[in-house]
């Protein structure tokens, strides 16, 4: 579960009031907003990179609202996918495995485990910079769930993709949840992402997040 209570972030002239949102356990949240409305902001706040100034975040029964982003054990895929450009794809899934100080053979296993559902074992010892947008973003995403989080955010994660990409991603997506359970929280602007993944769908506007009911997807 992700639980937002009354949380309000202040930085200039932009803020955030009170906003309040759950995401079941299992559930595939996506929240869906104009650029620059507090998408991101909100996205952050939960993983502990941005100060909020009142409110708390819940993950499970967990209050973390005071820790700091490694203690939150939240998977994360930003929006161009931060990989390590000097680290193979292998490394690069097996790294968070490898600070946790996991052994070796344990670390081989998840990998190629991980590299099957993504659909990347062909890749795993290459480098980002010889890979495309969408082989990109699975490999973010394999690094994100590689220490099986119960929490994962994605920022934007499909924005850069084309269309065709775009869809393939989603039903990739789709899979995972089906495959791990984990908890998610999609950040987009995009009503094509949202109507194939969102359980439940969020908006946020003018400073305020709403559920957006099933039935009315297709005009949010």
């Amino acid at each position: 579960m992700i639980a937002v209570q009354g949380l309000s972030i202040v930085a200039g002239n932009f803020s955030l009031r009170d906003v309040s949102f759950t995401i079941p356990q299992g559930g595939y949240g996506v929240l869906m907003g104009k650029t620059g409305c507090g998408k991101t902001s909100i996205l952050e706040s939960i993983l502990g990179l941005r100060t909020i100034q009142s409110g708390r975040v819940m993950l499970g029964d967990r209050d973390v609202t005071e820790l700091g982003p490694a203690l939150r054990g939240i998977g994360y895929v930003p929006q161009d996918g931060a990989l390590f450009s000097r680290m193979t794809v292998r490394k690069q899934l097996g790294l968070a495995l490898e600070i946790r100080g996991v052994g070796p053979q344990k670390v081989k296993d998840r990998v190629e485990q991980l590299a099957d559902w993504l659909s990347i074992r062909h890749l795993l010892d290459r480098y980002p910079r010889g890979l495309s947008g969408g082989e990109r973003q699975r490999v973010a995403l394999g690094r994100a769930l590689s220490f099986v989080p119960r929490v994962l955010c994605l920022d934007e994660p499909l924005s850069a993709l084309d269309s065709e990409t775009r869809a393939q991603m989603c039903d990739l997506l789709a899979d995972i949840r089906r495959r791990t359970g984990v908890t998610t929280l999609h950040v987009t602007h995009n009503l094509d992402e949202a109507e194939r993944l969102a359980d439940p769908l969020f908006r946020l506007a003018d400073g305020r997040v709403e559920i957006v009911p099933r039935a009315a997807h297709g005009a949010a």
